[in-house]
């Protein structure tokens, strides 16, 4: 029979291959994966009615297509027709926030997708979420402390924790409860009452200030401490130490009795264990007696929780599990990649689209630039080796080259036109047969020269353009990430959220106003390269053919 409700459970969570849809009110979905695997948290025996905290951020989730409350969201099985219960223990769509416990059928050992579908995107959908069937029967008690004072319990119980001197803050799950001394106080209640050889398990996520002697959970004979910079659970005399503090950071700790054994994890991993039965206990619950720090998820049972879940609750709980991953959801319901662009793109700040809205006319004029000079420089260096032949393969009639075929492009030619003007002028005025002075020759170099100046002016026109790309394209990105940065890190701090799923996004689309100036930048420093070797080379060419032209003239027509 237990193979039977295994298999169901497993085939009711397994992923659906075909292009369905739970309800076609619902507009948008996306795509929960549990991985159970190496890569996630690896596991040995399934797991029943598994609360598992999802995170929703503007990284994996489209906040601006939900209800304003997060009230439309409904979290479906793998088979697209189980509705699974959930609720929210944190909404925030202006931060782009949330944490909502999603109660899974089963968590199946050595599995890498798992898959939960999280609809949304129903403005006429009500509220659905439902705490208390969240959790399974043996959970008595579960503490947020996202609740104002007095501080409800999310179980079934329905029991209030009340004090003085607790603040709640944006912590890991949600909110936290902050600890200065000041204890809260459960009052005693049948439904947190333990019995003799019964079972017993208390979990919660601790943030210790420094090493310290404090009670975290006290419950008659029942104590979970903090030992100096160690962590106790005390069980009616016998005592299980264990754990290394650690100061400022959050861990979890747990303490499971039962069966005739006393267990304290921290982290998920079990630090110490004697022989121990539970006590008779029905008293008042006293949480963080002398305790300097923060609290969070505080649950109680009344069964043994195993290692697995333990595990599970540490691991898959953190801010960085590789438990839960939620993504968008590919096409026609099937598994698929990560749309990587699509998320920097959806992040992108509007500091980075202005920087690279900008970034992106300087490519365009970099590009028009390099094309535009190389196809140039190209018919100069043809139309220049073509002249150049006929120049020097003429004899004495090497002025009279202009009467042939016209090189349009050839800067040579028009220094070789620059210069016949001048010569003409003179043999004009005094007659060819008499020759042509020195001082003649030095006016006809000077004007050559004038015109070498200008086409080289011609050459190098809008160069300018690609060094200012070249510097340029790479500091403004830099700006653009810059600026990103800081809002995203000011939203977070806003937001109190440190989680990094949160973070990553964002800094993530920071980074691409520096890609997008590099990618402006590489392209116009080899463009800027090559046109300069090439201009280079035909400079030098112009500079030849004057002294080559000059000397020839004054060889034949000097005196």
């Amino acid at each position: 029979m237990k193979k039977i409700i295994a298999l169901g459970a497993l085939a009711a969570l397994a992923p659906s291959f075909a292009n369905a849809w739970w309800d076609e009110a619902w507009t948008a979905r996306r795509t929960v994966t549990l991985d159970t695997s190496a890569t996630g948290v690896a596991i040995a025996a399934p797991q029943s009615s598994v609360p598992v905290a999802v995170r929703l951020h503007s990284g994996n989730f489209d906040f601006t297509a939900a209800k304003e409350d997060g009230s439309d969201l409904r979290f479906v099985a793998g088979d697209d027709k189980t509705v699974l219960k959930h609720h929210v223990e944190r909404y925030d769509s202006l931060n782009e926030l949330a944490v909502v416990w999603v109660q899974v059928p089963l968590v199946a050992p050595g599995q890498e997708r798992t898959t939960v579908y999280a609809y949304f995107g129903n403005a006429a959908a009500g509220g659905a979420q439902d705490s208390k069937a969240s959790y399974d029967a043996s959970t008595v008690g579960v503490w947020h402390f996202a609740e104002p004072a007095p501080l409800a319990d999310a179980s079934a119980s329905a029991l209030s924790a009340t004090g003085s001197g607790n603040i709640q803050k944006a912590a890991l799950l949600g909110d936290a409860a902050i600890f200065a001394g000041s204890p809260l106080r459960v009052p005693a209640s049948p439904a947190l009452a333990t019995t003799a050889g019964g079972a017993w398990t208390m979990s919660a996520w601790v943030k210790p200030a420094g090493a310290q002697q404090a009670t975290l959970y006290a419950q008659g004979a029942l104590t979970v401490k903090v030992d100096g910079s160690a962590f106790a659970l005390d069980v009616a005399g016998t005592r299980v130490a264990g754990g290394t503090l650690k100061a400022g950071a959050w861990q979890h700790v747990a303490a499971t009795v039962g069966g005739g054994k006393a267990t304290l994890y921290v982290d998920g991993q079990p630090v110490g264990s004697a022989d121990a039965a539970l006590p008779a206990v029905q008293a008042e619950v006293v949480i963080g007696d002398a305790y300097n720090g923060e609290l969070d998820e505080l649950q109680l049972a009344n069964t043994v929780r195993s290692a697995d879940w333990i595990r599970l609750a540490a691991v898959g709980q953190g801010a960085d599990s590789p438990f839960v991953s939620v993504r968008e959801d590919a096409a026609g319901g099937e598994e698929g990649g990560h749309n990587y662009f699509g998320i920097l793109i959806d992040n992108l700040t509007v500091d980075a689209w202005v920087v690279i809205v900008i970034l992106a006319v300087m490519f365009v004029i970099s590009c028009w630039v390099m094309i535009a000079k190389a196809l140039l420089v190209g018919r100069i260096d043809g139309d220049n080796r073509a002249f150049l032949q006929r120049f020097r393969s003429a004899s004495n009639d090497f002025l009279k080259l202009d009467q042939g075929a016209s090189h349009k492009s050839s800067s040579l030619f028009r220094l070789y036109g620059a210069g016949l003007r001048e010569i003409r002028k003179r043999f004009d005025a005094q007659g060819e047969a008499a020759g042509l002075t020195g001082a003649s020759m030095d006016a006809i170099k000077a004007s050559i020269d004038a015109d070498l100046v200008r086409e080289s002016h011609k050459l190098n026109a809008q160069m300018v353009l690609l060094t200012i790309a070249i510097s340029g394209g790479p500091f403004l990105g830099l700006l653009g990430t810059v600026v990103g940065v800081m809002i995203t890190f000011a939203a977070i701090a806003a937001a109190g959220d440190v989680n990094v799923n949160a973070i990553a996004p964002g800094i993530a689309a920071a980074l691409l106003a520096t890609v997008a100036g590099l990618a402006v930048a590489i392209p116009a420093l080899f463009g800027y390269n090559y046109l300069a070797a090439r201009i280079k080379n035909i400079s030098a060419d112009m500079q030849i053919f004057v002294d080559e032209f000059i000397t020839r003239v004054a060889e034949v027509h000097g005196r």
